[in-house]
């Protein structure tokens, strides 16, 4: 069973940086391309950010290209999401996921593998 924690959310104000981090346990991460996705409180959850097994693709939501990025340290079986210029309708609780399946990478079944998510709070 892979078990996956994220860790790093927080409040911070319009313009700022938080850095997300995600680590799992239990399985080969390397072998795992990764997903960020984020859930407002009243919304679905959506799909943000992802990153192939070795860090050599990754794609993102249009609402946070240019603003994210996303990375990985398969020595420490850990995927980053670096996220600045952040704006209030940037808060949401993030996941990080494994991607598991054959499907397109925005598709949230495709992932068997959850954390249980951090909150990120942007203030205006």
């Amino acid at each position: 069973q892979v078990h996956v924690v994220e860790s790093g959310g927080g409040l911070v104000q319009a313009g700022g940086s938080l850095r997300l981090s995600c680590t799992t346990s239990g399985g080969i991460f390397s072998s795992y391309g990764m997903g960020w996705f984020r859930q407002a409180q009243g919304k679905e959850r959506e799909f943000v950010a992802r990153i192939s097994w070795n860090g050599g693709s990754t794609s993102y939501a249009d609402s946070v290209k240019d603003r994210f990025l996303v990375s990985r340290d398969n020595a420490d079986d850990t995927v980053y999401l670096q996220m600045n210029s952040l704006k209030p309708e940037d808060t949401a609780v993030y996941y990080c996921a494994a991607k598991t399946k054959l499907t397109d990478w925005s598709t949230i079944s495709g992932y068997s593998y959850w954390g249980q998510g951090t909150q990120v709070t942007v203030s205006s």
